[in-house]
């Protein structure tokens, strides 16, 4: 499997961390300032005006700033932060979001420790913590790697690649991939680099998939599980590029369309702290795009 969330890493971990629900948060601390900004601005500005003249001292003078109270000093800060959790919270919501990848399931298209970018509009424009979509944008498209909320639990977020779409028959077999009954076609088999993966007998194909060219990853040591279904409308297939070491549609279903979050388009960053010393940090994947 490959779980994500924003900006940091979560697998399967216990405690506060694996139900902390970021989202959530930021929605309430961009509320709770902007309640006090606004509060601000009506009530306590026009007081602190008059306070100042009845002080009859400069603005911003010592003697002012030590007539502030704790409250009013609060209130300040509040201010300060409102428009920038307003920022990120937009920012996050409705355009781009920051994940990492923890797990070896996409590999050879991402590895352990990549850090991400994802479009939240590529399949429409939704509200935070509800999900509710408001503006249909467009749909996903074969081939792309989307990020979405695992079905078993939707406070979890999977990174795995569109395989198939509303109505589509699906079936692997003999590690092949068909869609509609036509054969995925695989291209020469390479020995994997050692930054995927050092042990095994390990195999890297380019797979197209009706005309969307993308890598994959085969493993001797796994034997092949056959799988054939017909994806149900309002659903998607998703599977991973480690063909042979992902927990994907062929183990746990179809993906509901309202499970979406976006397509992940860009690596910004890689940095693995379980990495051998001198491998954590991979430069050459800053800024690669997501094929």
């Amino acid at each position: 499997s490959c779980s994500l969330t924003g900006g940091k890493k979560i697998m399967h971990e216990q405690g506060f961390w694996s139900h902390f629900d970021f989202a959530t948060f930021l929605v309430l601390c961009t509320f709770i300032t902007g309640v006090i900004w606004a509060g601000d601005v009506w009530v306590l500005a026009p007081r602190r005006k008059l306070r100042s003249a009845a002080l009859v001292k400069p603005a911003g003078s010592l003697e002012q700033e030590k007539a502030k109270t704790g409250w009013e000093k609060f209130v300040e800060l509040a201010r300060s932060f409102f428009p920038v959790f307003l920022a990120v919270l937009v920012l996050r919501s409705f355009i781009v979001e920051p994940f990492k990848i923890p797990t070896g399931s996409m590999i050879p298209t991402l590895l352990i420790g990549d850090f991400i970018l994802v479009n939240k509009a590529s399949y429409g424009v939704r509200l935070p913590i509800s999900n509710t979509k408001i503006i249909s944008v467009g749909e996903p498209e074969r081939g792309q790697v989307v990020v979405f909320r695992y079905p078993r639990n939707p406070q979890l977020n999977y990174i795995k690649r569109m395989i198939g779409l509303p109505g589509d028959t699906i079936e692997y077999k003999d590690k092949l991939l068909y869609v509609n009954g036509k054969e995925m076609l695989l291209d020469s088999s390479l020995t994997a680099a050692d930054e995927l993966m050092p042990q095994g007998n390990i195999h890297i194909y380019s797979e197209d998939l009706d005309g969307v060219k993308h890598t994959i990853q085969h493993m001797d040591s796994r034997p092949g599980r056959y799988y054939k279904e017909v994806v149900p409308n309002g659903h998607y297939f998703v599977m991973g590029d480690n063909r042979d070491d992902s927990a994907d549609s062929r183990e746990w279903g179809f993906v509901p369309e309202a499970n979406l979050v976006g397509r992940a388009i860009l690596i910004w960053f890689n940095l693995n702290f379980d990495a051998p010393w001198g491998e954590k940090l991979k430069w050459r994947r800053m800024g690669g795009d997501i094929q």
